[in-house]
């Protein structure tokens, strides 16, 4: 690991495509220090907002954006032709999985399609989205060479460098997080590590752009499969009547050799569920199998059927089914304190319980009404159901599946005849002995 001392020429002008939680957090740390950051987007509401100095991230706030709006050192535009005016562009799309679990490049490819016109020799291209090895300089390569006319690693300077966002961790912060960068030759690596040191403490130079994207892929994959092993514990476990989150509480106590992870109702976001899928399917292609990641995917994909077998399990307790009974799911986002809702689980929990019969809602202070999306468009619209006493009494089961800080697990107890909590948030709290039901 080596640090990288600000260029003596610097880039001064840059441009960032896709103004999400990667791609605007990172436009304002480059606008912090002192880089002109055009941050591209081809939502209209989105750049709106950003120009107006509104926030539509809840843990990025309107004060952050504003301050660099007026600095003059942020400006946000749908228009791609104007990346004719900067030194660099870099890359945060998402990249998603199609309805056959399969890695959905296209947005990477449509935002090559719409730069490479724009594309001027000496520019420096990087891509951050999480992605199989191969995609940089195959993939993007081919489409801005073949859109542009130019040649990379010649005419312009390409790179990889995985984003490592962690929304809501008040310890994520952009300028101390060590950054990976990896050049599509030499001299491209040269030109990106100076670029990322201009706004980045640390910077970690590795071999390819190959090595850049596998890098991200072991570091997500490294997480799912822990935490699969952790889910599968909470199971082996729970049928033994001994608590998981005591286990692990106890196990983390030793100073080496043991890093505690935490079990879950599956997993969500923009990285975990996703990421491991991009290294099996390109595994294929040389033949490799993935046997052990495979294996963990399929643990934590199945865990909502879990939560739903526990669920099921406490209402019969009471002499109640599924069907017919009002379930509230508590917390949609994906993870603690955020309003992030990509890939949660929450979305498979409510669609599960609909589906044998339940009447659904779900309360999160993060996510008042839920917005349109590619997966869950029928469910937009929705709104948070108000956490009153009337209002959660009202349900026969409140199931705890994202345990924001925010939310009053006291009164929870008090209110609620019953809860399945997947995320310990009653821990050490006041409850009857047959209210609370572990999932």
């Amino acid at each position: 690991m080596s640090k990288t001392k600000k260029s003596t020429e610097g880039i001064a002008r840059i441009a960032i495509v896709g103004l999400g939680y990667v791609g605007l957090p990172l436009s304002l740390q480059f606008a912090r220090c002192g880089v002109a950051v055009l941050g591209l987007d081809i939502d209209d509401k989105k750049v709106k907002s950003l120009n107006a100095s509104q926030s539509y991230i809840h843990h990025i706030s309107a004060k952050t954006i504003a301050a660099q709006v007026s600095s003059g050192r942020f400006a946000a535009s749908t228009d791609f032709r104007r990346v004719r005016e900067v030194q660099a562009v870099i890359i945060c799309v998402p990249t998603p999985l199609n309805k056959n679990r399969e890695p959905d490049i296209s947005y990477i490819i449509k935002t090559g399609e719409a730069i490479a016109p724009h594309l001027q020799r000496g520019q420096l291209v990087v891509l951050e989205s999480t992605t199989y090895p191969g995609t940089t300089d195959e993939d993007l390569r081919q489409v801005l060479e073949k859109g542009s006319g130019l040649k990379a690693g010649t005419d312009f300077h390409l790179a990889f460098s995985p984003e490592r966002e962690d929304p809501g961790n008040p310890d994520s912060v952009v300028a101390q997080i060590p950054k990976v960068v990896g050049g599509f030759t030499p001299a491209c690596l040269k030109q990106a590590a100076a670029l990322y040191g201009q706004a980045i403490k640390t910077i970690v130079p590795v071999s390819s752009c190959r090595a850049a994207e596998a890098t991200k892929l072991l570091e997500n994959i490294f997480r799912g499969v822990n935490i699969a092993l952790v889910n599968e514990l909470k199971m082996v476990y729970g049928a033994m009547d001994i608590d998981v989150w005591e286990v692990i509480n106890a196990a983390k106590t030793k100073p080496f050799g043991y890093m505690p992870f935490y079990p879950g109702p599956g997993l969500g976001g923009h990285c975990i569920p996703i990421d491991p899928f991009y290294l099996t399917w390109k595994a294929r292609e040389y033949g490799q199998s993935t046997r052990f990641i495979e294996l963990a995917g399929e643990v934590n994909t199945s865990m909502p059927d879990w939560v739903v077998h526990r669920v099921a399990e406490a209402l019969n307790s009471k002499s109640k089914s599924i069907k017919g009974s009002r379930v509230l799911i508590l917390g949609l986002a994906y993870k603690a304190n955020v309003d992030d809702d990509r890939e949660s689980p929450s979305y498979i929990l409510l669609q599960k319980l609909k589906d044998r019969g339940a009447e659904v809602a779900y309360h999160d202070p993060y996510v008042p009404v839920i917005r349109p999306s590619r997966e869950h468009s029928h469910w937009a619209g929705t709104k948070s159901v108000p956490w009153t006493k009337a209002s959660i009494r009202s349900f026969d089961l409140v199931l705890i599946s994202t345990a924001h800080a925010n939310v009053n697990y006291t009164e929870l107890l008090q209110w609620s005849p019953m809860v399945v909590d997947t995320r310990n948030a009653t821990a050490g709290l006041t409850a009857q002995t047959n209210q609370v039901w572990k999932a």
